[in-house]
């Protein structure tokens, strides 16, 4: 697939602010939308990085059978390490386990990761199980999933490009990804810079929302006459 990209400062300014940040600001620019297209679930787990650190990249997608052999056969797995390094730009690999049963033997490992590493990923997300953390964390990639195990079967790719649901966040190929202690936030390309201009805003907001509970003047009796 051909990466529709964005300018890059604008993915560079969505790395100065947490997801959390980012949601409010999206939803200033386009409301609320439901919650499977705007952010991952409880399950979704940082397992690689600080809480505070921000990984933010274009999501470029595949599924993955790790217990039992495909009944159609296996895709080519190079298509996919292709497509990360044919990105020319920093990417978020999205792995989904679609086995049965799912989430039960690993779909990413040290070598997995640094093979996209040296590709250009800087971080991987996972609806399933990784194991070889410590090897992951030395391939210089953050990682987001959903379980650990030791171990796999046969282990085979099934397709990469297509939609996917990730901890129940709909994920399409080309959505930008912003990644922290908290979870992911998807970005639709088509909003991004004017969620970034309003990420400013909500900063500023909750800012003065802090300074005013953390003044010495407040009390409970000013704060009721002033709201």
């Amino acid at each position: 697939m051909v990466l529709v990209k964005t300018d890059a400062e604008i993915l560079r300014s969505l790395g100065e602010y947490d997801s959390a940040t980012v949601q409010n600001a999206a939803i200033l620019v386009r409301g609320y939308v439901p919650e499977d297209t705007d952010y991952t679930g409880p399950d979704m787990r940082r397992m690689i990085g600080k809480p505070e650190s921000v990984v933010v990249g274009y999501a470029l997608t595949s599924t993955w059978m790790p217990l039992n052999e495909p009944s159609r056969g296996a895709a080519d797995r190079n298509e996919f390490w292709d497509s990360i390094g044919e990105a020319n730009a920093p990417v978020v690999a999205v792995l989904k386990d679609v086995d049965s049963p799912a989430r039960r033997g690993a779909i990413i490992g040290d070598g997995m990761a640094y093979t996209m590493a040296a590709v250009g990923a800087v971080g991987a997300v996972v609806d399933g199980n990784a194991r070889d953390v410590p090897g992951i964390e030395a391939s210089g990639m953050h990682l987001w999933a959903t379980g650990l195990v030791p171990g796999h079967g046969p282990f085979s790719m099934i397709e990469h490009g297509a939609p996917v649901s990730v901890a129940g966040l709909e994920i399409t190929p080309g959505d930008i990804l912003v990644c922290d202690g908290d979870g992911v936030t998807r970005v639709p390309l088509d909003i991004a810079a004017d969620v970034v201009k309003a990420c400013a805003d909500v900063r500023e907001k909750e800012s003065k929302l802090h300074r005013y509970f953390t003044s010495p003047d407040f009390s409970l009796e000013k704060w009721r006459g002033e709201r």
